[in-house]
């Protein structure tokens, strides 16, 4: 059972192992803007292994805050698809340091906080953004997240394929078999949630199985 403290389950996390820390600003999602900037800004001061923070960040002086308190990576979703000149802009100064995240329903793009829809899809997106400077994605399918069910591995290695550019995977990752699969198609990481607080994967065990 982990703490509800995000320090303390950060540094649970990080002393089994965890290369790299993943974060999403819920509350930021929903409202777009930051909205737990001070925990954040904690828990990169706490840790020695890099993080990424998502949700919520519509504004290229929000990417800068970020980075500027320790964030290593920043994650751009909904104004990747509403603000694609921004995105440029950032990736000329900050390009190494931005992802964009792919979060999709039934195979087209969904923003704000995956309230709404939009008509695009995975693949055009992610093209639309490589041409602006974009160099990595983290692909969720949006009804797999959280249901300790499977990835959408079909879709993933059409992303991976159509791009040649790094992609994460998100969605549906529940067993360290999941994260075998998703090696052999060429992603380069694979975000896991729920299934480490559930105990259907222990995170020793899978960075063991897949390095």
């Amino acid at each position: 059972m982990f703490s509800v403290d995000p320090i303390e389950v950060a540094l649970e996390w990080q002393s089994l192992g965890s290369p790299r820390l993943h974060i999403v600003d819920l509350d930021g999602a929903a409202t777009g803007e930051l909205h737990n900037l001070d925990i954040i800004k904690e828990i990169a001061s706490t840790l020695l292994i890099p993080i990424e923070v998502g949700g919520g960040i519509r504004h290229q002086n929000t990417v800068e805050q970020l980075l500027k308190v320790g964030v290593d990576r920043v994650i751009l979703g909904t104004s990747a698809v509403e603000s694609p000149e921004m995105v440029g802009e950032i990736c000329r100064n900050f390009s190494g340091s931005i992802i964009v995240g792919i979060d999709v329903r039934k195979g087209l793009i969904a923003v704000r906080g995956w309230r709404q829809d939009t008509a695009l899809t995975a693949v055009e997106f992610a093209k639309s953004m490589a041409k602006l400077g974009v160099k990595r994605f983290i692909y969720t399918d949006i009804s797999r997240d959280g249901t300790l069910t499977e990835p959408n591995f079909s879709a993933i290695f059409e992303l991976v394929n159509a791009i040649n550019l790094p992609v994460i995977a998100a969605g549906g990752v529940s067993s360290i078999n999941h994260l075998k699969i998703l090696k052999l198609l060429g992603v380069e990481g694979a975000i896991i949630g729920r299934a480490l607080y559930t105990g259907d994967i222990n995170l020793k065990q899978a960075l063991d199985a897949i390095n």
